[in-house]
């Protein structure tokens, strides 16, 4: 009984982990939609990928090998140039981190390329999605971040002997870390739109977050490009690049206060 508690505790902690990029999308994404439905968009979305977490989690506990089995149909390359291996697994992190790079670069040209707050916010309102499409968004890419999770999961509780034990534990975790998410996301939104320049600095840890998928991506399909495997950039170095981000952010911020003082 003691080994299931400690279990769960170890799974909740892990979820709530890994569980951070999302909830930056979460925050970022949520905005798109109308000012007066943006708390319950993330709600929502929250909610319903908490329901549909447990149902990719039962669907993974049935079929795990074939997402992880590689399709005879999508492997082969060119000798010395490049191979791959594609499975499920992979072909879902890759298109996951692809979109989300794009909606990081395509957020990022849009802060810099608008010319004055007038025009920034006409053009804002202009890009607005409807709360259904940006709870849609949500939804989708909750569960492109629940992948590694659950099958992290899926790991830790393999010494579990009752099957039906380990999935109402792991099923557990994921309620449980799904309504720590459900507090933090408005926590974060709140900080976010009280500190604007902010924005940029999660825009750009977004972008990291692509990059991560992208190369976890490209591990799991066996990717070789001139004869070098693609590594996957590792949580231990992503969380270094991101306190070292805030870091400069912080400094940055400091040093253009000092300098605005000077002038006056």
């Amino acid at each position: 009984m003691l080994g299931i508690i400690f279990t769960l505790l170890m799974l909740v902690l892990l979820q709530a982990v890994l569980g951070f990029d999302n909830l930056l999308y979460i925050s970022l994404e949520s905005k798109k939609a109308p000012e007066a439905d943006q708390k319950r968009v993330r709600k929502t979305g929250i909610l319903i990928a908490i329901v549909l977490r447990i149902v990719l989690l039962f669907i993974l506990v049935s079929i795990i090998d074939f997402f992880q089995e590689p399709f005879s149909f999508l492997s082969g390359g060119i000798e010395n140039i490049i191979h791959f291996a594609f499975n499920g697994h992979s072909i879902i992190v890759l298109l996951g981190g692809g979109f989300i790079i794009f909606t990081a670069i395509k957020e990022i040209w849009h802060m810099i390329s608008t010319k004055g707050m007038e025009v920034s916010e006409m053009m804002a309102n202009k890009s607005t999605k409807s709360s259904n499409a940006v709870i849609t968004s949500i939804v989708i890419m909750n569960l492109v971040f629940s992948f590694d999770s659950i099958l992290a999961a899926i790991g830790l509780t393999s010494e579990i002997e009752n099957e039906t034990t380990a999935f109402i534990v792991m099923a557990i975790a994921i309620v449980i870390s799904g309504l720590i998410m459900l507090v933090m996301a408005d926590k974060i939104s709140t900080f976010l739109s009280k500190n604007r320049m902010y924005e940029v600095l999660g825009l750009f840890i977004l972008f990291i977050v692509g990059i991560m998928l992208v190369t976890e991506g490209g591990h799991l399909a066996h990717i070789k490009l001139f004869g070098e495997e693609i590594v996957p950039m590792s949580k231990t170095t992503f969380y270094f690049v991101l306190a070292i981000l805030i870091i400069v952010d912080v400094v940055q911020g400091k040093y253009q206060k000092n300098l605005a003082k000077a002038k006056k």
